[in-house]
């Protein structure tokens, strides 16, 4: 069973976010974003209690900013999805699930070291640029089902 309920224009979505957020880190780095996607579609809990198809994800607006920056930007995000790209993107949103992103709600290139904390909530690792953030322990239990 998928870990959340999408459509076809969801994986187009998330694969287009997958590609514009994570292209320079491969394959799994891309994995990583997509992690994050379905993370927040699954989470009950503080900025994503709201939150529960991919669309409201990856359109959520958050302090007046679209929350994902290539949404922002526009850069590759309003290029095609392509097959690849869709192919992970089904990958995440059914059930693939890895560290650093296995329970992450944020990532971000801080183009400089990870700090220890975003926005109070504790890094859980790094791949190539990006550093990815987990819910403090307890805050958000639907992330960890």
């Amino acid at each position: 069973m998928a870990r959340v309920k999408f459509t076809d224009s969801d994986v187009a979505l998330v694969a287009r976010m997958m590609r514009a957020e994570a292209e320079g880190e491969g394959k799994q780095g891309m994995l990583y974003v997509g992690n994050v996607i379905t993370n927040r579609a699954v989470a009950d809990c503080l900025d994503f209690k709201e939150v529960r198809t991919i669309r409201q994800v990856i359109y959520q607006v958050q302090g007046g900013n679209y929350s994902f920056e290539a949404v922002q930007k526009g850069n590759l995000f309003y290029n095609r999805a392509r097959s690849v790209e869709k192919n992970l993107a089904r990958k995440t949103l059914t059930s693939w699930r890895e560290h650093p992103a296995k329970y992450a709600l944020w990532y971000f290139n801080p183009y400089a070291p990870c700090p220890p904390t975003w926005y109070d909530q504790p890094f859980s690792g790094q791949f190539k640029q990006h550093c990815y953030y987990e819910p403090i322990a307890g805050t958000c239990a639907s992330v960890y089902s």
